[in-house]
């Protein structure tokens, strides 16, 4: 009987981290940045139905790259979670740090199983607070890792070369145009040095967690006509308001004798 081939617990941690990270290398990156009035999404996705960018709860939102199958399971559960404590206790009760808290847990279980891949996956999960200091921003690794972002976070792709772009050019009271469009501009830059894309609104998916929406929920897709503007420097687009509507699933309604105002 022939021995079986020895490889060390690190080694082996080692090696699934770097399959993990190679899978979510090969997408196209999300930024997700800070302005005055919010949180910003940037994602590059041609796609109209396999969305990147995500609402989870009244001032949640999820972001995620790599495996489509994988990060959708995890965005169904965070929203059935935030759900199911939003109806048990209280709406306030479900949070950014604890839906963070869930996925660390599911990542860090699966990453350490031996009996299945880890997650090709990287996430987001931010919200949105009544002031510019209460906003909070959490990236989670395939290995379950939690980092509190400040300011601005990149995930996929060129994460680092975008997220050096960014670091020398965010400022705090950024106007949502002024947001979205060096989001865009880090997005289409090469990271060879070389001349940058352009990024048209059919190849973007935005959206914000805007503290101004009188609504509870401060989800909103940016779409069409709006983003194009918002892309031309018109701040006039901010303004616009116009609900998601692309069908992908929601929190449920407000419990009974709540308002959903």
């Amino acid at each position: 009987m022939s021995t079986p081939f020895y490889v060390s617990p690190q080694q082996a941690m080692a090696d699934r981290a770097e399959y993990a990270r190679k899978g979510i290398a090969r997408g196209r990156s999300v930024v997700v940045l800070t302005y005055a009035d919010g949180i910003v999404f940037v994602a590059e996705n041609t796609s109209r139905a396999l969305h990147k960018v995500s609402e989870i709860y009244d001032k949640i939102a999820f972001a995620a790259v790599g495996r489509y199958n994988e990060f959708e399971n995890l965005r169904i559960g965070g929203v059935r979670y935030a759900d199911l404590r939003g109806y048990t206790y209280d709406r306030a009760d479900v949070t950014a740090r604890g839906l963070a808290n869930v996925y660390a847990q599911t990542l860090g279980t699966i990453f350490s199983s031996v009996g299945e891949k880890p997650y090709e996956v990287e996430l987001i999960v931010a919200e949105v607070g009544r002031e510019s200091a209460d906003d909070q921003i959490y990236r989670l690794t395939p290995d379950g890792s939690v980092v509190d972002e400040k300011n601005y976070v990149v995930v996929g792709g060129n994460a680092d070369s975008i997220g050096n772009y960014l670091g020398q050019r965010h400022r705090s009271g950024f106007s949502l145009t002024e947001a979205v469009r060096l989001a865009v501009d880090s997005l289409a830059r090469d990271p060879n040095g070389g001349s940058p894309r352009t990024l048209t609104p059919d190849q973007l998916e935005v959206a914000v967690l805007d503290r101004q929406r009188f609504q509870q929920r401060k989800f909103k897709r940016i779409l069409g006509g709006q983003l194009a503007r918002l892309l031309d420097g018109d701040e006039s687009a901010e303004s616009e308001d116009s609900d998601d509507t692309d069908g992908t699933e929601k929190p449920a309604a407000t419990p009974p004798g709540e308002s959903d105002q």
